[in-house]
Parts: structure tokens; sequence; C-alpha cells
């Protein structure tokens, strides 16, 4: 394998593993930066060993050994933290002795995973909700600050500024990176529910780069959940996020056509829909609305999501029942957003000059006036009502916003086919 192949194949491997390395490290040294750090230091190392010793079996473990190596140096320079010295010192050595599969089996700790112990001390109280958000978006999906800035309709500068501070306000906590037990982990609940989802929409529908969709972090947070519902059994919300998480997963395949272009949901072909996990979205579902939980927002998600999943052609789809379940999020979960979707639901169901009615009063505001989605929404509605002029410019605009290279090729497409 060529040098620029062996870097590549490296730098892939460490995108993967990046967020697992990052989560147990920092639970070693209580110290985000310093996580962040052992693990650049891994990847350094590994671009210097493994071009002339090959890629090793376990990459991941042995970037974990390497990390941990880099940390005793560390604490033996500081000549503190002795006893934190020791243990991983163990840890080393029992790695040794039984080979990198225990090292890697040691990640996972007794209430589940270190993925999960990070993002709830992500989601501590000592945190505002935006910044819980962000830094466990930063930690956990690889997000850049980008990305985040629009995922939360906001800019980077301020995305930026709350990571640091975040990071600093951990720091100073001193706080075990772990997951909580009783009360305390239900009182982050929420907060951990919602940067699970975030990280799933960032696979499902890629805010920015060369791909549309990001299959790793769906499949990641999907895994997050399912461990979340074997921690917390009676949550309604947990099986209404693992719900609608699966349910919106077995579309992934359909979503891209051979050219990695954009397929609109009624246009997919639902034999291509995983039928499985249809089943287990369905499933998670009833769990969810048998515990109480009908109108919690990720259960009424999952209800819309099922709408879709439970019609075999499009033409099949209960549109008005979707409006409906909309009307109720909106009450249940008012956001901009929301707003959008449910304008799409109602043109949908009641006609194209139906949802451009409620965007006249979405496009007052401010958080949406350069969001994609929005303008592509509205070229859609003066399509279908036969403004093919209004409609080019719409998709050009939402064309000049998305900074998805994939989606910007879809909606150029869309503009020059209302010349036709």
């Amino acid at each position: 394998m060529a040098a620029t192949e062996t870097h590549q194949a490296i730098e892939t491997v460490f995108r993967i593993e990046q967020a697992r390395l990052i989560a147990g490290l920092a639970r070693m040294v209580r110290n985000i930066d310093l996580a962040e750090e052992l693990a650049q230091d891994a990847l350094v190392t590994a671009l210097s060993e493994w071009p002339k010793a090959g890629i090793p079996q376990n990459p991941g473990a042995w970037l974990m050994a390497a990390a941990k190596r880099r940390a005793i140096d560390g604490f033996r320079r500081d000549k503190m933290l002795a006893r934190k010295h020791a243990e991983i010192g163990r840890d080393l050595e029992d790695a040794h002795e039984t080979g990198v599969e225990a090292l890697e089996a040691a990640l996972d700790d007794d209430v589940g995973d270190e993925l999960l112990s990070l993002i709830f001390t992500a989601c501590h109280p000592v945190l505002s909700p935006e910044a819980r958000a962000a830094l466990t978006l930063r930690l956990i999906a690889g997000l850049t600050t980008e990305e985040i800035a629009r995922a939360f309709l906001s800019n980077e500068a301020t995305i930026a500024q709350r990571i640091v501070r975040a990071k600093k306000t951990l720091g100073n906590a001193g706080l075990a990176y772990e997951v909580p037990r009783g009360p305390e982990r239900r009182e982050r609940l929420a907060s951990v529910l919602g940067v699970i989802y975030l990280i799933f929409n960032e696979g499902y529908a890629a805010t920015i780069g060369e791909d549309l969709v990001r299959p790793i972090l769906c499949a990641e947070a999907q895994r997050l959940g399912r461990i979340l519902a074997g921690l917390m059994p009676g949550e309604p919300e947990v099986f209404g996020l693992l719900a609608l998480m699966e349910l919106q997963a077995s579309r992934l395949a359909a979503r891209l056509g051979p050219d990695g272009a954009p397929i609109p949901l009624t246009e997919q072909n639902r034999g291509r829909w995983d039928r499985l996990l249809i089943q287990r979205g369905l499933a998670a579902l009833n769990r969810a609305e048998a515990l109480g939980g009908a109108k919690g927002p990720y259960a009424l998600q999952a209800a819309l999501a099922a709408c879709h999943a439970r019609a075999h052609t499009a033409a099949e789809t209960e549109w008005k029942r979707i409006a409906g379940l909309y009307d109720t999020l909106q009450e249940v979960m008012p956001s901009p957003v929301v707003d959008l979707n449910r304008a799409v639901a109602y043109s949908m169901a009641f006609g194209p000059e139906a949802g451009l009615t409620l965007l006249d009063e979405i496009e007052q505001t401010e958080a949406l006036r350069t969001y994609a989605p929005l303008s592509a929404a509205k070229g859609d509605f003066l399509f279908r009502a036969g403004r093919l002029g209004e409609a080019k410019q719409e998709f050009e605009r939402a064309a000049s916003l998305t900074q998805n290279a994939q989606e910007r090729a879809f909606l150029l497409k869309r503009a020059a086919g209302c010349d036709g």
C-alpha cells in the first residue's frame, strides 16, 4: 500500500475511533482537553509507525494503548496523579498479557458504554442546554463547529466559544465521567436524548460536505439509543427516540440514487426500505405508547415516521393524519423547523397553496431566513402550484444556501426542471 493510501486509511480509522478514544481517555484523566490532546498524539504516532509496520489487526485498541502510554509519560513529568499512573499502568500490563481484545473490552463499563458516559457528563446541569448539546456533538459525533452552528441555526464563533467554556466548566467541576444512577440520570435524560438525535440527524441528512448521508453517525446514535433503552426500560421517551431513529434509518438505502443525489421520500423505492428496522421501530413505538408517552416529542415524531413506514406506496400515505400529528407536535415542541415540516404536510394534505399560506408566516422567522430547506420547500410548493418562474428562483436560492454538495446539485437540477 502506497504511503498516501496508508495515511488516508489511518485518518479514516481515526475518524471512526476518535469519539470512543476520547470517551475512554476522558474517563481516566478527567479532562476533556487533555483527552483530545492524547487522542491526537496517538494519531501522530500511528501516522509515524503504521506505514512501516502496517495497520494493526485492532487499530482502535492500538490507538488507546498508545494514548495511555502518552498519559503515563505526562503523569510522570508532572509528578502528580500517582494513583492514576498506577491504574493506567496496570491496564497496559493487562493488555500485554491478555491481548488487545481485553483492552478493548475494558472500554465498556458496568452500566453500558464509555461514549454514553461522556454524553451524560457533557449533559451535566452545570452546563447550559445549548452548551451540553454543542459539546456532545463536537466530542461524540466529531462535527465541526460549522456543522454544529448550522444544526443550531447559529454562527460558528458563538458555537466555538460555547464549546471552550463548556470544557472549562466541566474541568473546574471535577466531575466523574460516568453514567449517573437514579434521579440524577433521569434529570439529564432530556439533554441526552436531544444530543443523540442530533447525532443521528447529522448522519441522516449531513449539513455540510460531499456526502448527503453519514451512515456511521446514524448507526452510532441507534446503538446508543438501544443501550439507553436497556438502562431505562420504563422511560417512554427513550423508546420514542429509539422508534424514531429505527424508522428513519430504515429508509437510508433508498434515500440516494446511484450518483449520490437525494431521492425525495415520495419517489423512493419502498422495496429497499429495511423491513426489520421498521418492525423494530414500530415495536419501540408501541412500547413508548404503552408506557404513556404517546404525546412525547419523540414518540410523536416516531408516529409521523410510522405513517410513512406503514404506507406501501406514496399514494397510500395518510397526509391528513400526518398534518394532524404535526398540529399536536407544534403544541408540544414548538420550533421553526416543526413549523416548516407542518407546512410541508399541509401542502401534501390540502394542496400547495395551503402550504404556501403557512410559509408566509414562517418566512418572518429570523432563524430560518438563510435556512436552505425553507427555500427548497417553497420551491416545491410553487412548482406543484404551476408557478414555475417563482419556483426556479426559490430552488436557486436554496442551492446557494446549502453547504452540502449533493443537495446543491439536486436543487439546481430542480431549478433547471422549471424551464421545461
